[in-house]
């Protein structure tokens, strides 16, 4: 399952990052608390829509743009699962039932494939 909090905090992290900035500054600058933003960074915590535009008003980020990363990144994360399903899939689709002798259904069993 795609978890939003943790995405949104990797997202916030990577920009705080990429500007060589502290949690603290972030935190004085957007008048949270510095242990607050650690756990919506971590994604512990859900980030209230006044909360995350206090954030990226801080960051100097506008918040459609946060919103967009987090979309792509959720996007991945999706594709990936879907990718995990399909190889689920096809490996369930390699069984089939086995004959007997009398030719009658029995167990089922991996084909080779």
């Amino acid at each position: 399952m795609v978890i939003f909090r943790r995405l949104l905090g990797e997202v916030l992290r990577a920009q705080r990052m990429r500007q060589g900035r502290t949690l603290r500054q972030v935190s004085a600058d957007a008048r949270v608390s510095l242990g607050y933003i650690s756990e919506i960074e971590r994604g512990q915590k859900e980030a209230s829509s006044e909360l995350l535009a206090s954030i990226c008003s801080a960051l100097d980020v506008p918040l459609s743009e946060i919103l967009s990363e987090v979309s792509d990144a959720v996007a991945l994360e999706e594709a990936a699962l879907a990718m995990q399903l399909d190889s689920v899939r096809v490996d369930a689709t390699s069984l089939r039932p086995a004959r007997t002798e009398a030719g009658r259904p029995g167990d089922v069993v991996a084909s080779a494939a």
